[in-house]
């Protein structure tokens, strides 16, 4: 698992970690039952506090990516086909409202947009 820290980036650390892990986890990086790395030891490798690393992990399962079994640690859990279905639409409202800022720079009418949008899906058949 990969996990990489922006110091640079306004966004607190534990959402850093908490994004990354959810991200792995949506595209099947991260696989339903595997183990994720010990809190202290993920605290360790990425050299940040515990409770940083606390934080990010109770975020991920108290919205149901991973599942914890005392002594034993912190797992994938089984996907929730519905809740990656939400994501993936959260995700897809977004790159829409960028698509319409920088049509918008363009001075592109939502005809041209819409398109351009018919344009790629007829490239893709």
């Amino acid at each position: 698992m990969d996990i990489l820290i922006d110091n640079k980036s306004s966004a607190p650390i534990y959402d850093q970690i908490y994004s990354q892990i959810k991200s792995q986890i949506i595209s099947g990086a991260l696989k339903e039952d595997e183990m994720l790395p010990s809190i202290r030891g993920l605290a360790k490798d990425l050299r940040i506090s515990f409770i940083t690393t606390k934080r990010a992990y109770d975020e991920l399962e108290k919205e149901g990516f991973i599942y914890t079994i005392q002594a034993k640690g912190c797992f994938v859990a089984p996907k929730n086909t519905e809740l990656i279905r939400e994501e993936n639409l959260k995700r897809i409202e977004e790159h829409i409202e960028q698509i319409i800022r920088l049509a918008e720079t363009c001075n592109l009418s939502n005809e041209d947009i819409i398109d351009m949008v018919k344009f790629g899906l007829e490239v893709r058949e």
